[in-house]
């Protein structure tokens, strides 16, 4: 376990003051790439500590997914002492990540407002269910909440069916990545003009500027988008399709692409048939091609004609289970998978940068285990 801290945001310090995801995913991110993060929990612990099974000494798969390459002390902010203790922090450092519910750090007397005078150059990050103000200021907001009141829901699943949760925290994963952006935009503003500023990522926000391309399609026609499966609302084939075996996701996105996959399952026909010669045709009669697709597909091998259609240039892929996706060759082809001792796994990070990579430095702590030198 290697504690030498380099990567693009080295020298950097932040202060994780958050708990359960949005949070604690932004702080792994930047420690990940080098900065050094304290993270503050509560006497009890973060809330993840204990959402498992399964665990490991003490700890759940849960929280050890968020809260790798962070030092951890805990702190009760509500008592004069942790407050005490916080401040002895702030000097020296650069960011600061939250998402304690609206009011609670001011009624402390630790808010923004009263500590951005005394730390100026302070870039401080909240994570937030539905921001501070408006009609559903300050109420709290967990992802699976935010999927179903941003329209998530409403498109995920069959048409038959009914709305369901997205199987990931996808909006909370994301309002993690758009506080990491907000972070880095505002220490780069920062490093022109010397002074930090205030950052609020909110969950409902984040879940809204994931309706792409749903949004826009309303934005145009006024229908109410409806829920299409696995298929793509716009453009077709671009579905899970059934073969002889396993299933496969074919993603053809334009007229070549069709050709060739026309070519690969032997049937170049279709290829020039009026109905299906260009995108908008493709997807306006997507249900009469399905048809002839699947009965062309019951033929192959799904894994060989993967194999047959990205060698054409055609993108596809099998329909892999969780286990299969982190064990294959081309995950650790990409690193994707860290290991570090203690018996810890986890997913790397995704960003590559060729001079300042990625470092891996401590595993997420376990109940008492202290790591707080710098």
């Amino acid at each position: 376990m290697t504690t030498t801290t380099t990567g693009a945001l080295a020298g950097m310090r932040v202060l994780d003051l958050s708990r359960v995801l949005g949070g604690p995913y932004c702080g792994q991110v930047l420690g990940d790439h080098g900065a050094d993060v304290l993270k503050i929990e509560p006497p009890q612990g973060d809330d993840t500590r204990g959402w498992g099974p399964p665990f490991q000494d003490g700890v759940s798969s849960y929280y050890r997914g968020l809260n790798r390459n962070k030092r951890v002390q805990h702190l009760d902010l509500g008592s004069d002492e942790g407050r005490a203790t916080l401040m002895t922090l702030l000097p020296e450092a650069d960011v600061l990540i939250e998402n304690f519910k609206t009011g609670t750090m001011e009624r402390w007397g630790i808010g923004y407002e009263t500590l951005s005078k005394q730390f100026p150059r302070l870039v401080w990050c909240r994570v937030s269910g539905f921001g501070a103000d408006g009609p559903l200021g300050a109420l709290p907001g967990y992802d699976a909440a935010v999927q179903a009141m941003t329209g998530i829901m409403s498109i995920n699943g069959e048409a038959e069916g009914g709305p369901l949760r997205v199987g990931l925290p996808v909006v909370d994963m994301v309002t993690g990545l758009n506080a990491t952006i907000g972070v880095l935009l505002a220490l780069q503003e920062r490093a022109k003009s010397g002074r930090g500023q205030f950052i609020e990522a909110a969950l409902y926000d984040s879940g809204l500027a994931l309706l792409h391309p749903h949004a826009a399609n309303w934005f145009l026609d006024g229908a109410t988008p409806r829920r299409t499966g696995n298929a793509h609302p716009n453009i077709y084939p671009y579905d899970a399709l059934a073969t002889g075996t396993d299933p496969i996701f074919l993603a053809v996105g334009n007229d070549r692409q069709f050709a060739s996959f026309c070519q690969c399952i032997g049937q170049p026909a279709l290829a020039d048939d009026p109905s299906y010669r260009d995108a908008r045709s493709r997807s306006v009669n997507r249900d009469a091609l399905k048809q002839q697709l699947e009965a062309a597909l019951a033929a192959f091998d799904g894994r060989t004609l993967v194999d047959t259609l990205m060698a054409a240039g055609v993108p596809a892929a099998p329909v892999l289970p969780v286990d299969a996706a982190l064990e294959h060759p081309h995950t650790a082809h990409r690193g994707m998978v860290v290991e570090l001792e203690g018996g810890y796994r986890g997913i790397a990070s995704p960003i590559k940068l060729s001079r300042t990579p990625a470092s891996y430095r401590h595993a997420p702590l376990t109940p008492g285990e202290r790591f707080l030198d710098a």
